[in-house]
C-alpha cells in the first residue's frame, strides 16, 4: 500500500485529491459538523451534551461518559504553535512544487489537549511555502485561517490553516 493509500485509509479508491493534486480530508461522517462549519469560515470542535467535554477528532460516543449526545461548539480560532515539521521529501508531486513548506500542530485556546494540524501561512491566500520554516517558534500564537481548494470530483474543501496572530 502507498503512503497516500495509508493515509486515505482505503487502498482501493486511494485520496483525494485537489485539483492542484494536494491531499483533502476524507470525509465520514463523524467529522461532517468540523468540515461544513469550516465552509462557513467558523472552527467547531465536536463537544459532549452530556458531560462538556471538547473532542477531537470527532466521534460517536464520548470517550468519557459514553454519551451519543454531542453538538458542535464554535471556538476562538486562537492558539499556539504547539510542534512543527518540514517534510523531507515531500510524499505527493504537488508539496514538491511547494517545498519547503511547513505543518504546524496548534493547541487551542479553550482547550490545550485539542490539536488542530495544517500550515501556517502569512495570510489566508498564501501558499503553504509564504513562512520561512526557520522562523517558526514553538510558543507562538496563532489564528485559524481557512483555504478552499477545489477537489478533483468539483466542489470547495475548507482546509484550516493558521496566521501569525497579532496578540
Amino acid at each position: 500500500m502507498s503512503n497516500a493509500a495509508a493515509f486515505s485509509g482505503s487502498a482501493a479508491s486511494g485520496p483525494t485529491l485537489s485539483q492542484d493534486g494536494f491531499l483533502l480530508p476524507t470525509r465520514d461522517g463523524d467529522g461532517d459538523g468540523f468540515w461544513d462549519a469550516a465552509a462557513q469560515g467558523e472552527l467547531r470542535i465536536q463537544a459532549c451534551e452530556a458531560c462538556g467535554r471538547l473532542r477531537m477528532p470527532p466521534r460517536p460516543m464520548c470517550p468519557w461518559c459514553r454519551s451519543t449526545d454531542k453538538t458542535w461548539r464554535l471556538m476562538s480560532g486562537r492558539g499556539t504553535v504547539w510542534s512543527f515539521a518540514i517534510p523531507h521529501p515531500p510524499l505527493l508531486p504537488a508539496y514538491s512544487a511547494v517545498a519547503p513548506y511547513n505543518v504546524v500542530v496548534v493547541t487551542l485556546d479553550e482547550d490545550p489537549t485539542i490539536r488542530l494540524v495544517g500550515n501556517l501561512v502569512a495570510t489566508p491566500e498564501s501558499p503553504l511555502n509564504s513562512i520561512d520554516p526557520e522562523s517558526i517558534q514553538i510558543g507562538e500564537r496563532v489564528e485559524v485561517a481557512f483555504a478552499n481548494l477545489i477537489s478533483v470530483e468539483g466542489g470547495d474543501v475548507a482546509m484550516v490553516r493558521w496566521v501569525r496572530s497579532g496578540s
